[in-house]
């Protein structure tokens, strides 16, 4: 028994004299419980919503209030003019817009129909679903409020207008995150696995005395994967058009511009990872845990960022495929210019010379 208990503590001393071992053990079941209880809620919350009142009497005023004072929704602005709706969308100010007839109070009065229309950003079908049934239950509650006031026979229906997506096909939110994520995925895990297997085997220091520079060697095994990525966003783009019926609505050319930078961001990522590490297995660790986990649940890709409490929020500008997917919801679907999704282009390229300057230095003084 004593021999048992001594390599039981030997086996203790090995685990926690690696940190990476420890922290994997014992903080990632932590992130883990945090990010999918916080992160993955079916509710939508923080919904910026506009209203155009042209009536501004009694029952609009009340539903106004009502839909302001809902934990769902956030007025972000009261619109003077119907036409600022299509640039409010545009700018992504607001997720939904809600707008009154004139003489509102006055229709309920005299025939007790009264006419509501609800817009919403159709890209994101769940979301636009769950954004029209929280704004219709508070309606229907004022409803019930004013009719024993008025009329027994009040009647006030909403009616959905769903922009970009009037079909509400599913396909046209998750085809700019996947396209995100096979990305992330072939250049990130890929190209760390690669460089990371030469290192494991030895063969790393043989490329390293060849007259080549160590930085050409570096990059060149990044190279193919660039490649492959291009390929890949050609695939996915010729399925989503043809096969899943996904239009390119935007410019074909700024789409792939935006690409090629995000391939430029994982690639980067992928090279800091094989700086980092020593080891194939502690290299697919790292990518899946620390970059592939919350590119799926902290980019947008499953659910809303606007779901998630403040400090998610937060933690997400730091995440590249959420600048990403939402460049591409812009260009693809909504079919925006490239003036709408500069903010974005610029954090992108940003992340892209930051990443690769950071993981090139570190490379170069690790092997060095």
């Amino acid at each position: 028994m004593k021999q048992f208990l001594v390599f039981v503590r030997k086996e203790f001393c090995h685990i926690f004299r690696d940190v990476r071992t420890v922290m994997i053990l014992l903080l990632m079941p932590i992130v883990q419980i945090i990010l999918f209880g916080f992160a993955l809620s079916s509710e939508v919350n923080n919904v910026n919503i506009a209203i155009f009142d042209p009536a501004k009497d009694h029952a609009t005023q009340l539903i106004s209030e009502r839909i302001s004072a809902s934990q769902y929704f956030n007025v972000v602005k009261m619109i003077s003019n119907p036409a600022e709706i299509e640039s409010l969308f545009k700018s992504g100010k607001v997720n939904v817009v809600l707008v009154y007839s004139e003489r509102f109070y006055e229709n309920i009065l005299h025939t007790g129909d009264a006419q509501i229309q609800l817009i919403t950003d159709g890209t994101d079908p769940n979301t636009a679903n769950a954004v029209t049934r929280y704004a219709t239950a508070i309606i229907m509650t004022c409803q019930l409020i004013l009719r024993p006031a008025i009329s027994p026979k009040i009647n006030i229906v909403p009616e959905v207008r769903m922009l970009y997506n009037p079909q509400m096909k599913s396909s046209y939110n998750f085809v700019p995150g996947v396209m995100g994520l096979i990305l992330m995925l072939i250049c990130a895990m890929m190209t760390s696995i690669s460089i990371v297997r030469e290192k494991e085997v030895g063969t790393m220091e043989v490329l390293l005395v060849s007259p080549m520079k160590p930085i050409y060697i570096i990059i060149a095994k990044a190279v193919p994967y660039f490649v492959l990525s291009i390929v890949n966003l050609a695939t996915i783009l010729l399925l989503a058009v043809f096969v899943l019926g996904v239009p390119i609505s935007g410019s074909l050319f700024w789409l792939i511009f935006i690409s090629l930078i995000f391939i430029l961001v994982a690639l980067s990522i992928g090279l800091l990872i094989s700086t980092l590490v020593d080891t194939q297995v502690a290299a697919m660790l790292i990518s899946g845990m620390v970059f592939m986990m919350p590119t799926m649940i902290l980019s947008g890709l499953i659910y809303p960022v606007e779901n998630m409490p403040w400090i998610l929020r937060f933690i997400t500008n730091f995440i590249p495929a959420k600048w990403y997917i939402v460049a591409v919801k812009k260009l693809m679907i909504q079919g925006l210019s490239i003036d709408s999704v500069f903010f974005e282009l610029i954090v992108l390229s940003s992340m892209a010379i930051i990443f690769m300057f950071i993981s090139l230095k570190m490379f170069k003084k690790r092997l060095a």
